[in-house]
């Protein structure tokens, strides 16, 4: 599984970016995707994830401004973040991992879930 990140940049609080993630490898390998974040000296944190099925959890943090979505015919992830505040400022990674059964296929958002990861980009608010 690759996973290939774009979009970061800069922006003031209260615009928007648009992060974007190109797929490719086993499906079945990547049926979660999810979008981290991690600042300097912090933990990796999950911002959003999303199941193959279509199934969307968000971390509160991103609830009512972040939407995640994918487009399986084109195998890319899809992160759009709208109202940043400088809290946002961060690393944005794309993850991808298998789902887990339990009655059914579900996805977690803890990052060990997650086996395969992009290179990162990088997201800057200013105040």
């Amino acid at each position: 599984v690759r996973l290939v990140e774009s979009g970061g940049g800069s922006a003031q609080s209260g615009g928007s970016l648009r992060l974007s993630c190109a797929a490719s490898g086993d499906t079945y390998r990547r049926f979660c995707m999810g979008w981290f974040r991690q600042g300097p000296g912090e933990e990796r944190e999950n911002v959003a994830i999303i199941g193959r099925d279509g199934r969307i959890a968000y971390a509160e943090s991103a609830k009512d401004r972040f939407t995640i979505s994918q487009d399986n015919a084109k195998n890319t992830l899809y992160l759009q973040m709208n109202s940043l505040k400088p809290e946002d400022t961060s690393m944005y990674y794309c993850a991808a991992g298998e789902a887990y059964l339990s009655g059914g296929l579900y996805c977690s958002r803890d990052r060990d879930r997650f086996r395969y990861w992009g290179q990162g980009t990088q997201v800057t608010v200013s105040s």
